[in-house]
């Protein structure tokens, strides 16, 4: 747990605009833009060139590697890991001129990790402690604990919350399995 006294960095270079919120403890590195109305929770790191837009949420304890774009509609729960190179898209249709478009919410839960170059599609929910592998492209929900793959991503087994495999069968363990089956009625 980060201390609620620790100082937020904000690299020079960095751009946090007004009416962000960033927590204590967080870092912001060069070149992150922070957009007015994002809330960013304490003992984050917002590596080089991340772009957090409006209207964002970060929880507490998240690692959001360089170059990574989250934008508006997204939210991270505590202790999301986000890799290099991931993007989250907001728009089912996207066209250039489209004044109807709604934004499609996207929701990563508590603990989960997204690999290096990502890409998830909007409206999807991915549940706690799900791992998502470098260069997916998550088209559908991915439940708690479940390690995913590909283009489109697809089950590849169950990790636990280390991240360490632990079943490579279609279905959960018994030791995770209530946990799935509670997320599934939430």
């Amino acid at each position: 747990m980060t201390d609620s006294g620790s100082a937020t960095f904000v690299h020079p270079s960095a751009d946090v605009e007004v009416g962000a919120q960033v927590g204590a403890g967080t870092k912001v590195w060069h070149l992150a833009h922070v957009r007015d109305s994002a809330k960013v929770g304490s003992g984050c790191v917002i590596g080089r060139n991340v772009y957090i837009d409006a209207h964002v949420i970060v929880g507490d304890l998240v690692k959001i590697q360089n170059n990574v774009s989250v934008y508006q509609g997204v939210t991270l729960e505590d202790e999301v890991f986000v890799g290099p190179c991931a993007v989250f898209t907001n728009d089912r249709r996207p066209r250039a001129q489209n004044p109807g478009w709604t934004i499609t919410p996207t929701v990563v839960r508590h603990g989960a990790s997204i690999g290096a170059n990502a890409t998830l599609v909007c409206g999807i929910e991915v549940g706690a402690y799900a791992m998502i592998a470098a260069g997916s492209v998550v088209t559908r929900d991915v439940a708690p604990h479940q390690l995913v793959a590909g283009n489109p991503a697809r089950p590849m087994g169950w990790v636990d919350e280390r991240g360490e495999v632990i079943s490579r069968q279609p279905e959960p363990p018994a030791s995770i399995a209530e946990r799935v089956r509670a997320a599934a009625r939430s």
